[in-house]
């Protein structure tokens, strides 16, 4: 598979984010999935009536980025506001390059009062399911930063995880340590798409990446700037990295539970 991630500052409304979108798949032409920050589709750090205003204009907004996959032959995983009762949710979708809706996730751990004042959580994890012959489950930020819920994806069969994220400065160790961590623990590629720039009184820290299941970056995004990283993942390395690192299967359960 390979894969595009694109890192990039906040666009002001949906119309504008999803025009940027548009310009970033037709520049990531020959890979086989895009993957987009948290909320990119209409702003994180925002008025909290605008994320409601935006989460109702979901299936809409579903159907643009649809129309992105088809007309550009990619598959794209994208944050957005979906709706929610009694507050949206932080969400993501995922969409094939025939423009077919493969997933939707509601991120499952919100993190500090920019989350919580917004948002309401999901109550489920991610689906496993297949996107360019392999298989996938989404989590959104803060939820990689929790050992049990990559664990959790990696049981279920995930061979990546895609990560779309809106992690503010000073977090720079998540993308630098937490998460090369939750590839290698666990054996799975990660790919985990940051925001750089500001928005409102949040400065975002790029540093978006990909990472191999041996923990390695394939491909990493500097702080501060919008670009697009891609890597190829292969079979071969998922394979390695599952025979050197035996962690899957030596871990006991019954010891925590």
């Amino acid at each position: 598979m390979k894969l595009a991630v694109w890192q990039t500052e906040p666009h002001n409304g949906p119309d504008a984010a999803l025009t940027a979108l548009d310009a970033a798949a037709r520049d990531a032409a020959g890979a086989d999935v895009l993957l987009a920050p948290e909320m990119a589709i209409g702003g994180y750090a925002i008025a909290p009536g605008l994320i409601r205003h935006h989460a109702g204009m979901a299936d809409g907004l579903i159907a643009r980025i649809a129309e992105i996959c088809t007309r550009h032959d990619i598959a794209i995983v994208c944050g957005l506001a979906l709706p929610g009762h009694p507050l949206p949710l932080n969400g993501a979708v995922a969409i094939d390059r025939t423009g077919r809706e493969l997933s939707r996730y509601a991120k499952t751990h919100l993190f500090g009062p920019t989350d919580n004042g917004r948002f309401m959580p999901g109550e489920t994890i991610s689906p496993v399911f297949d996107l360019a012959g392999w298989k996938v489950a989404l989590a959104i930020c803060y939820d990689i930063e929790f050992p049990e819920l990559a664990q959790a994806l990696a049981q279920r069969g995930a061979d990546l995880l895609l990560v779309p994220t809106a992690n503010m400065v000073p977090f720079d160790s998540v993308a630098q340590r937490m998460v090369p961590t939750r590839a290698e623990e666990n054996a799975v590629c990660i790919a985990y798409a940051n925001l750089a720039g500001v928005e409102g009184e949040v400065t975002y820290g790029g540093l978006s990446c990909i990472c191999g299941a041996d923990g390695d970056d394939l491909a990493r995004a500097g702080h501060d700037r919008s670009e697009t990283i891609t890597a190829t993942l292969s079979r071969d390395g998922l394979d390695r990295a599952r025979t050197l690192q035996t962690h899957r299967t030596d871990r006991r359960p019954e010891l925590f539970t």
